[in-house]
């Protein structure tokens, strides 16, 4: 006999979806409010994991978890968390729609008010632990790979007790309404003296009003480009890098980023550059 999925009632579902701005058809911010009212507490950098009942055709393939018979197998994936963990009556997750994928399109049509799974622990290791606060600090992201940085600058460029000498966020989208924090971005830069916010767009169409620069992130990583836009070199000894987003930008900064010292950091040596694969 067939389970049957997951009802709204259940109390796997344990958290609710509070809100969501739609920037594009494909790209959203929700935030998520778990039904304790508190979220666990977490470092910025890491992320969450969130569950949906499953199809009836997925839960045919997988009937139910063998730990609590009946119960059909949620389907889970892990995002970052963009909010700062001073935020402490929700999570706000930077999402894009991957038609072919298997949680985001059923997380598209959950309303405001609707219910969703959160699991209780936070994990992940992309934060600022192995970064000295004396040192420069240039963050990398194409995409949503965006949210943990969000989550960093958020809670540390504000304060007082700032995880870095000088700071540069490169965020690298196709068109111009994916840039995700645009305005809230800027607003930083302009406040925090010790920020450098350098946004760019890799497709550019002429009913694009975008003036800013064009190309791949790799482009602003360029030695003398980058200290053009900066006023500081990217230099492996005085600083760290972290990478975040395609998989792809990953594997082709990482190498050129070897080339000119960086070090890449691991459990057993941390070294400074820093890298998480979205995908």
């Amino acid at each position: 006999m067939m389970s049957t999925p997951l009802l709204a009632t259940d109390p796997a579902l344990n958290a609710t979806l509070i809100s969501r701005k739609d920037l594009t058809p494909y790209l959203s911010v929700v935030r998520i409010r778990p039904d304790t009212g508190q979220v666990p507490l977490f470092q910025p950098g890491q992320f969450c994991s969130l569950g949906l009942p499953p199809s009836p055709e997925e839960a045919s393939q997988h009937p139910h978890r063998p730990d609590r018979p009946g119960r059909v197998r949620l389907v889970r994936r892990a995002y970052s968390i963009a909010s700062a963990p001073d935020t402490r009556d929700h999570l706000e997750l930077l999402l894009t729609l991957i038609r072919a994928g298997r949680l985001t399109p059923k997380i598209w049509t959950v309303e405001e008010g609707g219910r969703l799974h959160l699991e209780d622990k936070i994990a992940g290791s992309f934060t600022l632990d192995k970064t000295e606060p004396a040192k420069d600090l240039v963050l990398v992201a194409t995409g949503t790979g965006l949210a943990p940085f969000m989550s960093m600058l958020r809670h540390f460029s504000p304060s007082a007790q700032r995880r870095w000498r000088r700071c540069a966020l490169i965020h690298g989208v196709r068109l111009p309404e994916d840039l995700a924090y645009h305005q809230e971005l800027e607003a930083l830069a302009t406040r925090d003296a010790s920020l450098h916010y350098l946004p760019v767009c890799s497709r550019t169409e002429a009913r694009h009003l975008w003036t800013g620069r064009t190309g791949r992130v790799q482009t602003i990583l360029h030695p003398a480009t980058f200290a053009a836009l900066t006023g500081w070199p990217l230099d492996p000894s005085q600083g760290h890098v972290m990478l975040c987003g395609n998989p792809q930008m990953i594997q082709e900064t990482a190498a050129d980023l070897t080339a000119r010292g960086f070090v890449e950091s691991t459990h057993e040596a941390p070294g400074t550059l820093h890298y998480e694969r979205y995908w």
